[in-house]
């Protein structure tokens, strides 16, 4: 749609006319927050519960979870197969790579919620590789990259690079920024 003066005020996504600054939400995906910032895309056959935040320009790729007690920064790219549990919190420009698990309860019972979930931060800027593990209560520092299949049992420095199980450092992360 166009206004009076000739500016787009909208687009049309499946036959409904949205504003310009909404998110796109995929037919096929089940999103009960109302809390997602504009211009961000969530795909199919993703399921995001009601009290999940998720920030602008996101993209939430398909077959991901995302919990109630979640909060996600603007920009951050979560890809294919990724469920972020409650007590999450990931910073603004975070990349998250297909199929990472994160983990919220360092000793889980089936049926006992009688503890509540460890906060697991990721800051801004980091980057996680596909297939990694996040065990729970770790701060994964601003810029900080984890390398494809690592398995993080401690928090890792802003700044660096971690490989391998367990994760451990290789190198700052300026050698491999672009």
């Amino acid at each position: 749609m166009v206004s009076a003066n000739g500016n787009r005020i909208c687009q049309v996504i499946n036959g409904t006319a949205m504003s310009m600054n909404a998110p796109f939400i995929h037919p096929l995906a089940d999103v009960k927050t109302r809390n997602i910032g504009s211009h961000s895309r969530i795909w199919q056959f993703v399921v995001i519960l009601p009290g999940a935040v998720i920030g602008a320009d996101c993209n939430i790729c398909s077959h991901c979870f995302i919990e109630d007690d979640v909060i996600v920064g603007d920009r951050v790219t979560v890809k294919n197969g990724v469920q972020l549990w409650n007590g999450l919190r990931v910073g603004d420009d975070v990349f998250i790579g297909p199929n990472v698990t994160f983990c919220n309860d360092a000793f889980p019972r089936s049926g006992d919620r009688s503890k509540e979930p460890l906060q697991t931060i990721v800051e801004a800027g980091a980057s996680i590789g596909a297939g990694a593990t996040i065990l729970p209560g770790i701060t994964i520092g601003r810029r900080a990259m984890v390398g494809a299949g690592a398995v993080v049992t401690k928090s890792v420095a802003a700044g660096t690079v971690v490989l391998g199980n367990p994760a451990t450092v290789k190198m700052p992360a300026h050698h491999v920024s672009r």
